[in-house]
């Protein structure tokens, strides 16, 4: 019983420190995507960092075709859209979908009718911007 507490106490914590996190938004170059830095942490002994990020898009977004200096991997939360990484078939991706994106390998999409929400975690270069146009 003892344990079943402590670990909600822990679950309660991390989702009230979540929750409380600053946040940055960081409107991305193309209209209708808004990126959300919920947390950046420096990759102990590298020179890359760790960043934690919500991705809205618009209904009917377009993400225009980019690149990262690192992998991201992505969790759609909500939502629809077709997306494509160079050197794999197009995707149709829907909640519950994840998918990831090899460091430098250009992608891009388009939202369906309605918002969709991702969770994204991006393992870059801490010297170089989070996204270059491909």
């Amino acid at each position: 019983m003892l344990s079943r507490r402590l670990f909600s106490g822990c679950a309660l914590c991390a989702a009230i420190g979540f929750a409380a996190s600053p946040t940055r938004a960081q409107p991305a170059a193309t209209g209708g995507v808004l990126r959300t830095v919920i947390r950046q942490e420096p990759l102990a002994g590298t020179n890359q960092v760790t960043i934690q990020a919500f991705v809205e898009l618009a209904p009917g977004a377009v993400i225009a075709r980019h690149t990262h200096p690192g992998h991201e991997g992505s969790y759609v939360i909500e939502g629809a859209l077709d997306f494509e990484i160079d050197g794999q078939p197009k995707l149709a991706l829907k909640a519950g979908d994840s998918f990831l994106v090899p460091a430098g390998v250009p992608h891009g999409g388009t939202n369906g009718p309605a918002r969709s929400r991702l969770f994204a975690t991006y393992v870059v270069d801490k010297d170089k911007p989070l996204a270059s146009p491909a």
